[in-house]
């Protein structure tokens, strides 16, 4: 099974060790994402340091750990398939159209995200 994986499915595994976290280590799925994730991780660390009661040390050495089974998405194939994702996503939610296009660059089974706006489109799988 390959799987485009949303941010806050990530975010979640960084903040407690549960479901997120044990799904992401699995060895029977690939997982991908794209390339700002870092970037993401970033912008939200304050929250995952006070949800997680971990340091911002501990929380990268997590992050890194996480992203050991976790692919990025060429930024180049992503690119190719932005125009079509935002069209998609118009109206809905334009931030997410980057997972989008990652799913619609390469062969996969669907986004696995707990974000009801990938609900609302029907061009690829969310799970």
């Amino acid at each position: 099974m390959r799987l485009v994986v949303d941010s806050n499915r990530i975010i979640s595994a960084l903040i407690k060790e549960g479901v997120s976290r044990k799904i992401l280590s699995s060895k029977n799925i690939e997982f991908f994402t794209v390339g700002y994730i870092k970037e993401e991780i970033s912008k939200y660390k304050a929250v995952i340091i006070e949800k997680s009661a971990m340091s911002a040390e501990a929380i990268d050495a997590l992050f890194s750990l996480v992203m050991e089974n976790i692919n990025v998405v060429p930024e180049e194939d992503v690119k190719l398939k932005m125009k079509e994702a935002l069209n998609i996503m118009k109206g809905i939610d334009a931030k997410d159209a980057p997972f989008i296009a990652a799913a619609l660059a390469m062969p996969n089974d669907g986004i696995w995200s707990h974000d009801r706006h990938f609900e609302m489109q029907n061009k690829s799988m969310v799970s």
